[in-house]
């Protein structure tokens, strides 16, 4: 066992090649869907959408635009110091899923089992050593359940982002934290985070995002002749169309005059604006209103649901009651986990499917030779440290340490390769993230963008892939390392998650 230690630490790290099959690269396919519950589309006979970041996708120029806005608000309304107008919007630094402490000023990645991914706690624009974050939540990295969130990802002090606008949000939040450490002042947490919430809300309540997005639609809006497709491939298959958005008509009016055409209102059966989700699928109060062409709202009682027609608020209970739409044949689709699919899923049993911008850029890093290199290597030497750790000699431990040594070095370059501050928005190094797990629970199909249906047949059957129970690993060979026959290492490498 000594020499066998020995030989594998000494091995040169063109071993991966050998621990590669050829074309192991790129098997992934970022415009595929990704199924987490078996689904038949052939089943489907109505498909929801909402609008923001599921029909309308937007270019990262937003976020930048939402920060400087949000920034200058806090300086001209809130007489937040002038100096913040130095800060710009910094791209790639935060990921989407991240919890906030409010009262420990401490953005974090968590993962699925409430534990704190090391190296990924922020402080303002820097990084909080890991001691600190232990101390700071009394000697541990998990965090409590009571303290996490409600069905909403809100807590009694940490708050969870989870929608693409609150990229600029979270930038803001840690850049305003930096300016105040950095110079000394102190400040109320409490305040400070509600400051820069209301000044990212007034950037969509007061419409001034809109009017950029109107304003340069070429610019702003990604995929246009892609979703004109996917709707008119589901009308002509019979299928029926609805919308449901929290944004105003006028908006939706104009981005979907450039998307799909000035018809588009006669694609869809039904269209639901300024809807107020989540509040929509779960208040029974709000009734619905129909507005003329102009936007405009009318007075008459809604007793039918029209096609062609606009309506403005209403609740899902009257919905589901005035179209009968019920159950596994309706196919609601969204970006916001908690605000679009999770009541939708679990309270109303309709099929959900998750739109993950995100996923298109992770699968390509995944596919790059260094990213498959560096997981193969990571993961062979978890196996040896799982299979060889009983072998307590001096000699053994020593490279034993070395081995645990490496592996973290191996951790910390596969997180950078995603985002150098938080990593992947799927992982904590082996663990899926929180957000990974809320994906998994509250849909069950899973995409880059709308566009993907396209490479599917509409009555296509998605099989979610039988990933083995950790009781049942020892049946499965790691993908990575099947038909790896020169790998030295392969009866180690069959334990190897």
């Amino acid at each position: 066992c000594g020499l066998m230690l020995s030989v594998s630490l000494t091995s040169p790290l063109s071993l991966l090649l050998d621990l590669l099959p050829p074309g192991v690269c790129n098997l992934l396919n970022p415009a595929a869907i990704y199924a987490n519950n078996e689904i038949s589309l052939g089943d489907v006979e109505i498909y929801g959408f909402d609008y923001d970041y599921t029909l309308a996708q937007y270019s990262n120029l937003l976020h930048s635009m939402i920060f400087n806005t949000a920034r200058d608000i806090l300086i001209e309304q809130f007489k937040y110091p002038e100096g913040l107008g130095k800060y710009d919007y910094i791209p790639g630094f935060a990921i989407r899923g991240l919890h906030y402490d409010v009262q420990k000023s401490l953005l974090m990645k968590i993962d699925a089992f409430h534990y704190v991914q090391l190296g990924t706690a922020y402080r303002g624009l820097k990084p909080v050593p890991d001691e600190e974050v232990i101390e700071l939540y009394g000697g541990t990295q998990h965090i409590p359940l009571y303290q996490m969130s409600d069905f909403y990802g809100k807590g009694p002090s940490l708050k969870q982002f989870m929608d693409i606008f609150s990229l600029p949000e979270m930038t803001l939040l840690s850049s305003v934290i930096d300016y105040f450490i950095t110079h000394g002042i102190e400040f109320d947490q409490v305040h400070l985070y509600k400051d820069i919430s209301d000044a990212i809300r007034d950037v969509h309540v007061k419409g001034v995002m809109y009017k950029w997005i109107e304003k340069d639609m070429e610019q702003y809006i990604l995929h246009g002749d892609e979703i004109y497709a996917v709707l008119n491939r589901l009308v002509n298959h019979k299928k029926k169309l609805f919308l449901i958005t929290n944004s105003p008509f006028s908006f939706v009016d104009k981005g979907m005059k450039h998307m799909v055409g000035k018809n588009w209102r006669d694609l869809f059966d039904m269209v639901i604006v300024q809807a107020d989700k989540p509040n929509f699928f779960t208040d029974r109060r709000k009734p619905f209103r129909k507005l003329d062409d102009k936007g405009s709202l009318q007075w008459d009682k809604i007793n039918q649901l029209e096609k062609g027609k606009i309506y403005k608020e209403g609740n899902l209970f009257d919905f589901l009651r005035l179209t009968g739409w019920r159950g596994s044949k309706v196919l609601y689709f969204g970006d916001h986990l908690y605000s679009d699919l999770a009541d939708l899923m679990l309270r109303h049993g309709w099929r959900t499917g998750a739109i993950v911008p995100e996923l298109e850029t992770e699968i390509r890093i995944i596919n790059t030779e260094q990213y498959m290199h560096s997981l193969t290597w990571q993961q062979a030497l978890t196996g040896l440290l799982e299979r060889m750790q009983m072998y307590q000699d001096a000699e053994s431990k020593q490279v034993l340490l070395e081995w645990m040594k490496e592996r973290q070095e191996i951790r910390s370059l596969t997180k950078n390769l995603f985002n150098p501050q938080f990593g992947s928005i799927f992982r904590t190094f082996h663990n899926p993230t929180y957000f990974s797990r809320r994906l998994v629970r509250f849909s069950d199909i899973y995409m880059a963008s709308i566009s993907c249906l396209l490479n599917y047949d509409v009555n296509f059957t998605f099989y979610p892939r039988r990933t083995p129970l950790q009781h049942e690993a020892p049946l499965w060979m790691d993908q990575l390392c099947t038909g790896c026959m020169k790998t030295p290492f392969l009866e180690e490498m069959v334990h190897i998650r």
